[in-house]
């Protein structure tokens, strides 16, 4: 077989994958402020470009981003502004899950695989992130200060619909369906072993 991987069984595929897991987790999880700073860098760009009137600034502290608003936060605080920060590992954590279901199977060309799926994941991390900013502004902070962002009861509605969807639904269906579309080959020998 000419590049072309053989299948393995479904089993030790499954006991690659949960091998992998604890691996791939913990290189997450102590990598993190690398590996979500390109979907940080897009959060950001976004929260300048559609809410420009409402941040200031966005930094990075290890996997934590730090939105600097131009709300304040109530006539006790003069010249205080409203900061609210969102931790990124909530929204990224279908990467590791990816990675490990990418090493388990084996295939040849997985680097290309690892990459295009990291390509993919990134704007569904930085809709979680920015979702999560606008839910705490718009949603979880005083009534003084959500009426400062000039949402409207729709808009906020649909700012409540962004964030379960950004952070229930995104971080593992994405990465699963990013892993199915990169190994579609792999998918198809298991099927056909499995016959």
């Amino acid at each position: 077989m000419s590049g072309v991987a053989a299948p393995i069984p479904l089993g030790r595929f499954v006991l690659h994958v949960l091998a992998w897991l604890p691996v791939t987790f913990a290189v997450w999880y102590l990598a993190a402020p690398v590996i979500v700073w390109p979907a940080a860098l897009l959060a950001e760009a976004v929260a300048r470009l559609c809410f420009g009137d409402l941040v200031r600034a966005v930094e990075q502290s290890g996997a934590t981003l730090a939105f600097i608003t131009s709300l304040r936060p109530g006539q006790a605080v003069a010249g205080g502004v409203v900061t609210v920060e969102a931790n990124t590992l909530l929204f990224s954590f279908g990467l590791p899950m990816f990675v490990a279901l990418t090493l388990a199977a084996r295939e040849p060309h997985w680097p290309r695989a690892l990459a295009i799926g990291y390509v993919a994941l990134v704007p569904a991390i930085a809709w979680g992130i920015e979702a999560d900013f606008l839910k705490n502004i718009a949603i979880m902070s005083s009534r003084g200060v959500a009426s400062q962002t000039g949402f409207s009861a729709f808009q906020r509605e649909v700012i409540v619909f962004a964030y379960q969807f950004g952070s229930l639904i995104l971080p593992a269906v994405a990465p699963a369906i990013a892993w199915v579309l990169t190994h579609r080959a792999f998918l198809e020998r298991v099927r056909t072993a499995a016959r």
